[in-house]
């Protein structure tokens, strides 16, 4: 199914106000975008000549779709909802193992080998072949999960639909992610790296490296391979000092070792909780 500039612009200007979005020719396209994200033939971010892109106007087709469309029961199996958007109903040929009551809304979408245990993904989302989002992890709107990436129980991976030029979370491809650990305002993670339990990153944490003589400093982004834990900064404040959370870098994955092996011993050798 392609997906014309003309159509895009359409729902630009739709969701500008300066078309009608209840028009046959607006809902129609945001019908077939949601179509596209459903089927994993668009993504919200889409890596290009090794950079992010963010499809802004699938973004607003995403936010167009919740002014147009009405409230109404969706019944999933014995289980029924009320809202404006279906969740997906699977079977044997998508290659996905869907454990109750694992949730998927539609528009998003989930690749072949993907294990989803009790778990919720929001519209837009995108999950890649061979993760784990295990039980009561979340996966919010328009996050990007690569491949064979873990998402340990409790993970929040948080959804960002406005402003539409907003980036979403990106975890990329053999990443793992802790229990009880957070990822929000479009951080981004990338290949290979470990966080362990309780690590809370947000667009203004500060990532520290410690690996080093001197201290390196990141914000919105781990570096690939990096190994991060939970750590404070002592900061001085009228009332008194106190500690300021901060996310340690406190190793690098091996690069020479196969990734089950490489994994353990980062968690063996920095001794962190996952």
């Amino acid at each position: 199914m392609s997906f014309s500039l003309e159509r895009q612009k359409l729902i630009h200007e739709a969701f500008l106000g300066n078309q009608d979005h209840n028009s046959a020719a607006c809902r129609e396209a945001v019908a077939d975008c949601l179509e596209l994200l459903d089927s994993g033939k668009l993504r919200v971010m889409e890596k290009v000549d090794g950079e992010w892109r963010l499809n802004t106007w699938a973004k607003e087709a995403i936010l167009l779709s919740f002014r147009s469309l009405e409230m109404k029961s969706i019944q999933a199996g014995d289980l029924s909802f009320y809202d404006k958007i279906p969740v997906k109903k699977w079977s044997a040929k998508e290659g996905v193992r869907v454990v109750p009551h694992a949730v998927v809304r539609k528009g998003a979408f989930v690749e072949r080998g993907a294990i989803l245990m009790p778990s919720y993904v929001n519209i837009g989302a995108f999950v890649g072949e061979g993760s784990m989002v295990d039980t009561w992890a979340t996966v919010g709107s328009c996050a990007q999960i690569g491949k064979r990436v873990h998402l340990s129980g409790g993970v929040g991976i948080g959804g960002v639909l406005e402003p539409v030029q907003a980036q979403p979370v990106i975890v990329e491809d053999e990443a793992f992610l802790g229990s009880r650990s957070i990822v929000v305002e479009g951080v981004h993670i990338e290949a290979r790296a470990v966080l362990g339990a309780g690590v809370v990153l947000t667009a203004s944490t500060r990532i520290v490296d410690v690996t080093g003589a001197k201290e390196k400093e990141w914000k919105g982004r781990v570096p690939e391979a990096a190994v991060v834990i939970p750590g404070f900064r002592q900061k001085k404040f009228p009332a008194g000092e106190y500690g300021v959370p901060v996310a340690l870098i406190i190793g690098y994955r091996s690069s020479s070792t196969d990734q089950k092996t490489s994994l353990t011993a980062a968690l063996r050798d920095f001794d962190i909780s996952v």
